[in-house]
């Protein structure tokens, strides 16, 4: 068969069907064409798409690291404050019957000691107002409001699913900061520092560098602060790492973390010695006067670290793994500028 370009050459009259070939090959060229424009259109939108995802990744994060700066001459006793608030395991369910009596835990008992928690904040801050300038308040959210169905037990046992359980705990700290807020000076700066816990993920297993990318307090961390948008009071760091730092007075820098990847599987030592050795190692890399955690529901003042108590109490997993019985406690500490030193430690009890 002839080709029909030696066809065309010979200005010999065309076939229907060469004219046939001819308009199909037109029209596979330009499909070809517009194949490889839409191709190449699709490339540039995902692209564009990456761009902005990766604009929009940015703009909500905020800083990890944060100087709260004197705000008094030289001479004045200044303070920064302190509160953990972790640990809550808001919707988990405790019988009397699984503890020996020694605690109970449900919706209501939870919704009565969170009140607790933030009145027991104001008392201690006014406390201490009186002894000391206090302009900067960090609230520290570090994981764990809520129990969430990582084992098996838990979903069964709790009060509400996860996604319930994560909006209660989120209305339940908007309310709390609302109050803070609204009974603290209007000078006094509030730092939230916001850390998400093992719990409250969204995996099976734990993550590593995508942690906070699975967790479901990420997100209402996010919410919270998003709330609290245009407040000239509120600041927020909300981690996207395991650790993240405040440096108070340029002095004294402080490191904030759950607390669970400190390895610890009980011991006479308690946790005093693995605690040590993973805080050794941090400081190789960011040295820090102060760690401050939670995770392990002890109320506990290491000199170079403090370790948060709980809102939910003894439960049925402290008596199996043996733990000692421990009160309901959340923490208040200062920061001193002059002496460059936390000067006190108090917990808030809150049955």
């Amino acid at each position: 068969m002839a080709k029909i370009k030696d066809v065309v050459q010979k200005n010999k009259p065309l076939s229907e069907k060469a004219k046939i070939d001819i308009a199909l090959q037109n029209l596979k060229d330009k499909r070809d064409g517009k194949d490889r424009q839409i191709s190449e259109l699709t490339q540039r939108v995902l692209n564009l798409q990456n761009e902005l995802d990766l604009v929009t990744y940015m703009k909500d994060q905020t800083p990890q690291a944060i100087d709260i700066l004197p705000r008094t001459g030289n001479g004045q006793s200044e303070s920064a404050a302190v509160v953990v608030w972790s640990d809550h395991h808001s919707e988990e369910l405790v019988l009397p019957g699984q503890v020996g009596g020694r605690n109970e835990h449900n919706l209501e008992v939870n919704d009565r000691r969170f009140q607790q928690m933030v009145h027991g904040t104001l008392a201690w801050f006014n406390i201490e107002s009186a002894k000391t300038t206090i302009k900067s308040l960090t609230i520290a959210l570090l994981g764990d409001h809520i129990t969430g169905s990582i084992h098996a037990d838990l979903a069964e046992g709790n009060l509400l699913p996860p996604t319930e359980a994560i909006y209660r705990a989120q209305n339940q700290i908007i309310g709390g900061l609302e109050h803070i807020r609204d009974n603290t000076p209007d000078d006094v700066k509030l730092l939230i520092v916001c850390h998400g816990g093992n719990h409250g993920r969204m995996t099976k297993d734990q993550r590593i560098a995508t942690e906070t990318g699975n967790s479901l307090e990420q997100y209402m961390f996010y919410t919270i602060r998003d709330f609290f948008k245009g407040d000239p009071r509120f600041e927020f760091l909300i981690a996207t790492g395991y650790h993240s730092y405040v440096n108070y007075f340029g002095t004294f820098p402080v490191r904030y973390h759950h607390g669970h990847q400190i390895n610890y599987q009980g011991g006479v030592g308690g946790i005093t010695i693995p605690v040590n050795k993973a805080i050794a190692q941090w400081n190789k890399a960011n040295p820090v006067k102060l760690d401050v955690f939670g995770h392990f529901h002890m109320k506990f003042d290491g000199g170079n670290f403090i370790c948060n108590g709980s809102l939910i109490g003894y439960n049925a997993y402290a008596v199996s793994i043996k733990a000692s019985f421990e009160k309901p406690s959340q923490t208040f500490f200062l920061i001193n500028k002059e002496y460059n030193e936390k000067t006190m430690v108090a917990p808030i009890f809150v049955n």
